[in-house]
């Protein structure tokens, strides 16, 4: 089963941030001339560096359960995110929803362990629900 991945219209994902830069703690937006696609969605990068680092080991870079929010997907729900509300752990980029209906990243701090578990659990069995 493929797995769904959060893009925009054109099919960039992240919402053309730059995966790679999360990994310094320093999220900043993609150049569309400088992307690459994989897995069927566009990356862009701030940096040829960047983009290399990317092609290199995708799976090191590429945000958990899709780009979804992680408290949502924790839920069975897929719901966009904030690029900007985030949080690397163990190595992995988790991305969280932060708008209107508040900000789900402390959610998932309060009970990291737990939430992990559960958004594990229902990425793996599909069936996800967008919200």
């Amino acid at each position: 089963m493929t797995k769904p991945i959060n893009t925009n219209e054109q099919n960039v994902a992240i919402q053309g941030y730059d995966p790679v830069s999360y990994f310094s703690d320093r999220p900043v937006a993609g150049n569309p001339q400088i992307s690459t696609t994989y897995d069927g969605a566009v990356y862009y990068f701030a940096t040829e560096d960047n983009k290399i680092q990317f092609q290199l080991d995708p799976e090191r870079y590429i945000p958990q359960y899709g780009g979804f929010c992680a408290v949502a997907v924790s839920e069975g729900k897929l719901v966009n995110i904030d690029p900007e509300t985030y949080k690397v752990t163990d190595g992995k980029l988790y991305l969280f929803y932060n708008g209107e209906f508040g900000n789900t990243k402390p959610q998932w701090e309060a009970a990291e362990e737990t939430l992990r578990k559960n958004a594990d659990f229902y990425w793996q069995k599909g069936g996800l629900i967008a919200s």
